[in-house]
């Protein structure tokens, strides 16, 4: 029987090396909002401005900002993407039907939304695991410490820098990074 255990062990811990890895943000696929897969290399050729989102946290208004924002630049080869996260004190509970109703009726948004996902913990999203993980992105190390810590991608795939929950769209610093990155 520990024969038979430790071969079922070392068979799980072969898997999962063996588990394909992200070389580059294309390679990761998602859930939108109503569940249908997407592989993120849609994206290719746009700067992204990726948000882990939550409908009942003292950021939640940050959704008016970051409309305002997608509508500004979307005809530029922008986009921004929201992934809801129950990480933090379950300030998601709700469904993606919820979660998609809520940012619709109470912030008008438009920009894609996608499936609830874990950002942090054992659980974490490939998508996350890249974006948090400098030796998966290549540039830098950013642990998600709260809703709408913001993470910015070029129309390369490359993740340029974090923004901390905090720091909203409209702070000079975000939008003078961001607009340096459409205009490249």
């Amino acid at each position: 029987m520990k024969l038979l255990l430790s071969l079922l062990l070392v068979l799980g811990i072969l898997l999962m090396s063996s588990a394909p890895r992200a070389k580059s943000i294309y390679d990761i696929e998602v859930q939108d909002i109503i569940g249908n897969d997407v592989p993120m290399s849609k994206y290719k050729g746009k700067v992204m401005l990726i948000v882990n989102v939550a409908s009942k946290c003292g950021h939640t208004k940050q959704y008016k900002d970051l409309q305002a924002l997608y509508e500004e630049y979307q005809d530029d080869n922008f986009v921004i993407l929201g992934f809801p996260a129950n990480n933090f004190n379950e300030q998601e509970p709700g469904s993606n039907e919820e979660i998609n109703r809520f940012c619709t009726g109470e912030y008008g948004v438009t920009f894609p939304m996608f499936s609830k996902i874990s950002v942090k913990g054992e659980q974490t999203h490939r998508l996350y695991k890249y974006l948090t993980n400098k030796e998966k992105n290549g540039r830098l190390d950013a642990p998600i410490n709260w809703n709408f810590q913001k993470f910015l991608v070029n129309r390369h795939g490359k993740v340029i820098c974090s923004f901390l929950p905090g720091e909203r769209v409209t702070d000079q610093k975000i939008r003078k990074a961001i607009i340096k990155q459409i205009k490249k």
